[in-house]
């Protein structure tokens, strides 16, 4: 018996719905997941060099890629400039991470992947070393099949403003991503970067008008908007020019103290002979309130006393270079605040409608994310957001309490009372910020590998990179496929109920038949 005769008429009007069905049905193009791009960019900083990989898709918001990490490759060995002697050995030093690159990214993405290395500030050698170093790393990059975009030393600026889109994308400033599933403009506005770092402190914010610092400004185009953003650099301001010029402050003042007892005489500080009084032992031994208690050290006096931080008005006829000053910490925080502010010099004129310590343009009510390891270990003081007493309680630890803290050097942990008081300056004298109650200052750090320049620099570099549109398929709306999926059921379960019957029919009857016999 054949499949048609089997067929009830039921089952035969089920299976014409379903073919009208799917002549029927409404289809609209699916498109398939957007194909990833990837970008490669190398920090070549002064003590290492780090391979970061990015990644986004490659449908962009508005131009700009939604940029992601995707995978960081630290590069044996030490900072390229250490290979000013033998340059080709700084280009061989990259060679094991970007072949790591080219296993992690698609060989047929590899041609279309970016990759660009920048060298910070503080690698510049001669003009000579440095072109020999980055012709040596370019070679290098150039071996690779990769979209080479330049190797070149990022200035200060470069490496300010790239952070600063760094902090505000990670802080979803420019995009957000909603509810709905979609990226949208985000409405909370930009923070201002302060950067303290060891060179200098770097101030990096949005500006609505041009200022008349041209030279110290820059405009980006990043998801469809634009972004005119100012930037300083005050390099007497960093860690080490601070450390050195308050050592100096705290021998004037050692000095000052001891003048009283300097052969009982009257002291006149524009005739004191800080020599004489050196050499006969009064002030060979420094007290430093911003240095922890239980930590010391013999600092030669020339190591502090030159350079161009250095005030030339010091009224002490000086020792001389070779002399050293043996410094002990006292962790007297209110004197480390008055030592701190003998720094600023607010008297000088500022043509800017808002101004910093010593004439700095700054904006108005602004919120700054500051990036400094000296405030990781201020965050733990208190919970409380007051800036003023969680400095009070650094500055009052020793250094074994802030080894407990903290793995950073002796050193280092010295400085972090310095720099935090330096910070508290700034918001209390300089740039006039309300921690407690405003709501318009944060002051929180960022990590330094997210909030560095390379993630900016890719985000900005995406503008350049052509948007591909994704792929699409034909699809049917997905309110039919539980209809033809009964009417299949119904089908399919009525055809082998009924072959099943016919089946036992037949049998019943050869059963009949024989029994006749």
């Amino acid at each position: 018996m054949s499949w048609p005769e089997l067929l009830p008429p039921s089952l035969v009007i089920l299976a014409g719905l379903i073919g009208i069905l799917l002549l029927s049905v409404t289809t609209k193009d699916v498109q398939n997941p957007p194909r990833s791009k990837f970008g490669i960019v190398l920090d070549a900083g002064p003590s290492r060099t780090a391979l970061f990989i990015y990644r986004w898709p490659a449908s962009k918001e508005n131009d700009t890629g939604v940029v992601s990490d995707y995978s960081s490759c630290a590069v044996p060995g030490p900072g390229i400039h250490h290979y000013a002697g033998s340059p080709e050995q700084a280009g061989s030093s990259l060679k094991p991470c970007l072949s790591q690159a080219m296993k992690e990214i698609p060989t047929q993405q590899h041609g279309q992947t970016p990759v660009y290395l920048g060298a910070t500030d503080s690698t510049r050698l001669s003009p000579a070393v440095s072109d020999a170093l980055l012709a040596a790393v370019s070679s290098a990059l150039k071996l690779f099949p990769f979209d080479f975009r330049g190797a070149e030393i990022l200035s200060l600026p470069q490496q300010a403003v790239f952070g600063w889109v760094t902090v505000n994308y990670l802080l979803e400033n420019f995009i957000k991503y909603g509810w709905s599933g979609q990226w949208s403009r985000s409405r909370k506005g930009t923070v201002g970067v302060m950067t303290v770092g060891d060179a200098s402190t770097q101030v990096t914010f949005k500006i609505k008008e041009r200022s008349i610092d041209p030279e110290n400004e820059v405009t980006l185009r990043l998801f469809g908007q634009a972004h005119r953003v100012y930037t300083h650099q005050a390099p007497c301001y960093g860690r080490d020019q601070l450390r050195r010029r308050l050592l100096l402050k705290a021998i004037q003042v050692s000095a000052v103290c001891s003048c009283a007892s300097w052969l009982l005489q009257t002291c006149d500080m524009r005739w004191l002979s800080l020599k004489a009084m050196y050499d006969h032992g009064y002030v060979r031994t420094v007290s430093h309130p911003c240095w922890p208690l239980s930590y010391s050290r013999d600092v030669p006096f020339g190591s502090v006393h030159a350079g161009p931080c250095i005030a030339n008005n010091i009224p002490l006829r000086a020792v001389t270079s070779e002399d050293v000053f043996h410094v002990t910490g006292s962790s007297n925080s209110s004197a480390c605040r008055k030592l701190m502010g003998s720094l600023f010099n607010s008297s000088l004129f500022c043509n800017f409608s808002q101004c910093s310590p010593n004439g700095v343009f700054q904006p108005n009510r602004a919120r700054f994310q500051v990036i400094s390891e000296a405030l990781d270990l201020v965050k733990k003081m208190t919970p409380a957001p007051d800036l003023g007493q969680a400095v009070d309680s650094l500055c009052g630890m020793s250094l074994e309490e802030l080894s407990k803290m903290s793995q950073a050097s002796p050193d280092r942990l010295a400085d972090h009372c310095s720099v935090s008081t330096f910070l508290y300056h700034l918001r209390a004298r300089g740039f006039l910020f309300d921690w407690d109650s405003s709501g318009q200052t944060t002051f929180q750090e960022v990590g330094n590998t997210s909030a560095g320049w390379t993630l900016g620099y890719m985000l900005n570099l995406t503008n350049a990179i052509p948007e591909e549109k994704p792929s699409s398929l034909k699809g049917i709306e997905y309110g039919v496929w539980p209809l033809l999926f009964i009417l299949f059921v119904l089908l399919l379960t009525g055809s082998f109920t009924r072959i099943a019957y016919r089946v036992m029919a037949k049998d019943d009857g050869q059963d009949g038949i024989l029994e006749g016999e």
